[in-house]
């Protein structure tokens, strides 16, 4: 069989993955990807397969993946290993030590916190009128939580909406230019909630027996930083998947309690990460039916996975009450989005407050894609807003 072949590009593979993903899928479990400095990307476009591709412990992320990119200075570099750059029992120790403060039960914890920057957002938007949802609404929230999470200093914290903007805005040159100011920034909250402990992440890990060091910790920090921007591409995709599907809309607004279940369906319909971090074949490991030579790169379709009819029925409806679940959006396996309790926290917040607020939700002018071949997210998201019916 031929792999079909996904290049990153074609104007349709940037701006309607959901189909050339989906068309490869159809066509083999394995699609080719020309990348430039990877050769051909093997790309498992099902979901059991791409399943497989996350957790099988033959398929090694990379150590590269921040340390490579340009411009970082030599100091920096220590502090780029992130998780998502760690194997095995070195990864398994990280994590270990972080995962207890990054619980479902924590994340519920936190959700009054994430209520009361949500509101302080809204309360910024007009009453009636127009405003853009992406700039104004979500972009700035993650920020606003990464920086309540950790307890950085309220002073400090406009710079690192500057920050979160550039990891947003999928700008590599401001993303790399912002990374010495992320680690001083990390460096001096360790200091002072050491000297100050208060109710935040940072003095909770601090507490920890033989827990983190002090480079993991400002590693830890520094990719909150980055992986904690998600939700604000992926709350201004759910919302628009909502504003260009009324039904669910009038559904969601009439039934609330839906809202758990919502999130996860309009992550998984409308989830910005297209693809998941590439692995490497520590030997020969078949996917797919097919084999992977020693060394070769491979990767999951998360966009492939999430739509893939052997996993979902009708999986290009969407549908709100949807009991299926299961999906690929945070990963899965070791490497299982650490962040994704609180991701789903702020997701439903942002969006259920939202529309608490505004009766009248409405678009304001078609939404435009920004090519990107990582991520599935808008230019903005200009809407009209009112508070009475």
């Amino acid at each position: 069989m031929t792999n079909p072949v996904l290049d990153p590009s074609d104007p349709k593979t940037l701006l309607d993955p959901f189909t050339a993903h989906s068309t490869a899928r159809e066509q083999s479990p394995i699609a080719l990807m020309p990348v430039p400095g990877l050769g051909d990307l093997r790309v498992a476009t099902r979901h059991d397969d791409a399943k497989a591709v996350l957790s099988d412990p033959r398929l090694r992320v990379s150590a590269n993946s921040f340390t490579g990119l340009p411009g970082i200075p030599a100091h920096c570099l220590r502090y780029m290993r992130t998780m998502s750059e760690l194997n095995g029992p070195e990864h398994q120790r990280v994590r270990r030590l972080a995962t207890p403060a990054f619980t479902a039960r924590r994340a519920a914890g936190f959700r009054p916190r994430i209520t009361e920057l949500v509101t302080a957002l809204l309360d910024a938007l007009p009453d009636d009128g127009e405003a853009d949802l992406l700039a104004d609404y979500a972009a700035p929230l993650p920020s606003d939580v990464v920086c309540e999470l950790v307890g950085i200093p309220e002073a400090d914290r406009e710079r690192w909406r500057a920050h979160g903007s550039a990891v947003v805005s999928g700008n590599l040159q401001g993303l790399v230019a912002a990374v010495p100011d992320v680690i001083e920034g990390a460096k001096a909250a360790i200091a002072h909630r050491r000297a100050h402990p208060g109710d935040d992440l940072l003095s909770w890990l601090l507490e920890v027996e033989d827990g983190l060091t002090d480079t993991e910790l400002v590693t830890l920090v520094w990719h909150l930083v980055l992986a904690g921007q998600t939700p604000a591409n992926l709350v201004v995709n759910a919302l628009e998947a909502l504003l260009t599907h009324p039904d669910q809309l009038t559904l969601l607004r009439e039934r609330p309690e839906l809202a758990p279940r919502a999130v996860e369906e309009l992550t998984r319909w409308a989830s910005p990460q297209l693809m998941a971090t590439p692995r490497f074949a520590a030997g020969v490991v078949e996917v797919g039916g097919e084999p992977v030579p020693a060394g070769a790169p491979v990767v999951a379709s998360l966009v492939g996975a999430n739509r893939d009819p052997r996993a979902y029925t009708d999986p290009d409806r969407l549908d709100l009450t949807r009991a299926e679940g299961g999906h690929l959006a945070y990963g899965h396996g070791p490497h299982f989005c650490l962040g994704a309790a609180f991701a789903k926290v702020e997701t439903e917040v942002a969006i259920t407050e939202l529309l608490a607020r505004y009766p009248v939700v409405e678009l304001a002018e078609t939404p435009e894609r920004v090519p990107d071949g990582g991520t599935w997210r808008l230019a903005s998201l200009r809407v009209r807003l009112s508070r009475t019916a």
